[in-house]
């Protein structure tokens, strides 16, 4: 029960971080808008925390996975 609810929790997390990354252009963000802003230099402090943190999200997130499916084996 404990690693159904939060993978529910890590994955509604791991979307809303997935939303916040600025797009890079050439997908669905530049039908949006989003391909008209330029980066000059590279990315900020906040982008790569945001990119570290969606890295460890999505790491936990597949851990409850694979701890969830084995649960699941041995209890059947």
């Amino acid at each position: 029960m404990g690693f159904s609810i939060a993978l529910i929790v890590f994955s509604l997390l791991l979307m809303l971080l997935v939303l916040m990354h600025k797009g890079k252009g050439g997908g669905l963000s530049d039908m949006f808008g989003g391909g008209m802003q330029s980066s000059v230099g590279g990315s900020s402090v906040a982008e790569r925390n945001l990119d570290r943190i969606t890295i460890v999200v999505g790491t936990c997130w597949f851990a409850c996975i694979v701890a969830l499916g084995l649960v699941l084996k041995l209890d059947s």
